[in-house]
């Protein structure tokens, strides 16, 4: 069991919501990954009508919502994000996301830590989108943030884990969860995130835009069971040089 703050769940992989053709594709994508957390962008919601198209059937659907701060430029806007968050949805659960950078959509590793220690200090459940970078995410844990989300790779490009390196630092270290978001393109790098020892990881473009959405999803969620299990089986030890697996010569000394 993923265990983030005072909540269980049975599958270590998150979804988000974008770039779905439909919001019944989304819908069924979902509940093919067996995901129970689920993100979801504030400045997607209808403030105005009042009628959301993809709020209340993902409410319906009986997953966690985690929405998100996407968008905001700042640590203003982020915290501004998350209390209409709280208000609207009833939730002190945050995914802060912070990036001026509308080109890059690079995380603001200054920003984000300031805003992370002001929502803590208000009550939220923070898990921040951040760099691969293990000094950061040790300050976040220091400032009470539920959980790190490293990112494998630039947002939405499907590049996989670039940053395995720092990943691996950043998992031997932590004392909370380590979510891989952002990169993951194919099955088999979440499966690799997840023998690497992360705790779950979120995948979003790489089931929204593949051709049929609902099967990557099962693809995704079967991916993810399989790194897990590997890596609670224990991977054997990578060597520089050759290692025979059954004696060549032995029998010529009996």
């Amino acid at each position: 069991m993923l265990k983030i703050a005072d909540h269980q769940f049975s599958s270590r992989l998150l979804t988000g919501t974008g770039k779905f053709s439909t919001p019944r594709t989304m819908l069924e994508a979902i509940e093919c990954s067996g995901s129970e957390l689920v993100t979801m962008a504030m400045k997607r919601l209808d403030l105005k009508s009042g009628s959301d198209d993809i709020l209340q059937p993902l409410l319906s659907s009986g997953v966690k919502l985690l929405p998100n701060t996407s968008g905001a430029r700042n640590a203003k806007e982020a915290i501004f994000a998350a209390e209409l968050a709280r208000e609207i949805l009833d939730t002190s659960w945050i995914k802060l996301e912070i990036h001026p950078d509308p080109k890059y959509l690079m995380p603001d590793p200054i920003e984000t830590l300031a805003a992370a220690k002001i929502l803590c200090d208000k009550g939220f459940i923070v898990l921040p989108y951040v760099h691969a970078d293990p000094v950061l995410c040790r300050r976040l844990e220091e400032v009470g943030c539920a959980a790190v989300m490293p990112l494998g790779s630039p947002i939405g490009s499907n590049q996989g884990l670039v940053t395995e390196t720092f990943l691996k630092m950043i998992i031997e270290q932590a004392r909370v969860p380590v979510i891989v978001d952002a990169g993951i393109g194919a099955p088999s790098q979440a499966t690799r995130a997840m023998e690497l020892g992360a705790d779950a990881v979120l995948v979003n473009t790489a089931i929204a835009s593949s051709r049929d959405p609902v099967a990557m999803g099962r693809c995704f969620a079967s991916a993810v069971q399989t790194g897990r299990e590997a890596y609670l089986a224990g991977l054997g030890q990578v060597n520089s040089v050759a290692s025979e697996t059954s004696p060549l010569t032995g029998f010529l000394n009996d």
